[in-house]
């Protein structure tokens, strides 16, 4: 079987369905969109000049003539799934749809964020992590998944009591001030990533008293390689996860602290609706935080069963996914 996935990749997630499905003997293939950019000053003012004046993406063009590129060199595939179609336009998504007889998408974002509307009906089959998306277009459910390998509480030693990295985001900036207040009141030691643009940085400003050996804030315009962050993760009792504006799915950040066997700390009420939840590993904040407190940060993590846990596990993503029942 041939399986080809498309997408932008920007955190570098994708390239693990990809890993799996070759593990498994399938002949799979990654088309990272993310790779294509200008190659020097004048392709980016050129591209900067067209999208002013002639409403044209040619930084977009070239990243469809790419992936266009690529399916030709590949040949025919069984299944292609599309991560995020609106990266594409409706003529390239059809060119796409040539090559393959199941045309598959999966929506990272919901359509209240990314509406996609328009270029839907070309695909066999529309997965959502979005709640409020699948039960109002009937899309099929399915959540992100554990990519990260499996490892026990016992093997890790962290030094701090909580982490986070996200990208710059108002809401989110806006919470993380109550949280810091909150946290240094209690005592205790966390980290905090924020992901943006240089010009954002003036932002955050006064929002984060400076102290010594308890809290520690990075602002960077640059990414975290991905592969550099079990280890931060690995270095903390609690993993925390906030919603951006109009989220409504569960976020990689879930699944990365079930394979680290990791507390989670959240303001994403929907988490309850699931058969992992259990309020002893899992706090949902309510509006104040006044329910964060000392002893969620003391009590011991439980372990997950066995059979709940496989079922956000990558091979059983692609399994659902792709519908593979080894037929490969």
């Amino acid at each position: 079987m041939k399986i080809c996935i498309i997408s932008y990749d920007f955190w570098d997630y994708d390239k693990y369905i990809v890993e799996t499905l070759c593990q498994r003997g399938i002949d799979a293939h990654h088309i990272k969109i993310s790779t294509v950019t200008h190659s020097n000053f004048n392709e980016r003012a050129v591209n900067a000049l067209s999208k002013t004046f002639l409403s044209k993406n040619l930084k977009k063009e070239k990243r469809q003539k790419y992936v266009l590129d690529s399916l030709e060199k590949l040949g025919h595939q069984d299944q292609i799934l599309v991560l995020n179609p609106d990266t594409f336009d409706i003529a390239t998504l059809e060119k796409i749809r040539k090559y393959t007889d199941r045309l598959i998408t999966y929506l990272y974002d919901n359509l209240e964020r990314v509406p996609v509307e328009g270029r839907l009906h070309l695909f066999d089959k529309i997965l959502s992590f979005d709640i409020i998306d699948v039960e109002k277009h009937g899309f099929e459910k399915i959540t992100n998944y554990i990519y990260l390998p499996f490892t026990p509480k016992e093997q890790q030693n962290p030094q701090m009591d909580l982490f986070y990295i996200t990208s710059y985001d108002n809401r989110r900036v806006s919470l993380i001030k109550k949280l810091a207040k909150k946290l240094l009141a209690l005592g205790l030691k966390f980290q905090i990533m924020v992901i943006g643009k240089k010009s954002w940085k003036h932002q955050l400003t006064n929002i984060f008293i400076k102290v010594p050996e308890n809290l520690f804030l990075i602002f960077s315009i640059k990414k975290i390689p991905h592969d550099d962050l079990p280890s931060y993760y690995k270095n903390s009792k609690v993993l925390l996860d906030l919603m951006r504006e109009g989220q409504y799915g569960l976020s990689f950040r879930v699944f990365e602290a079930m394979s680290l066997e990791k507390k989670i700390i959240t303001d994403n009420e929907a988490i309850k609706s699931y058969d992992f939840y259990n309020p002893n590993n899992i706090l949902i904040l309510n509006e104040n935080i006044s329910n964060l407190d000392k002893s969620f940060f003391e009590t011991p993590y439980e372990k997950i069963p066995e059979e709940i846990y496989y079922r956000y596990t990558l091979d059983s993503w692609v399994n659902k996914v792709f519908e593979l029942n080894n037929k490969h």
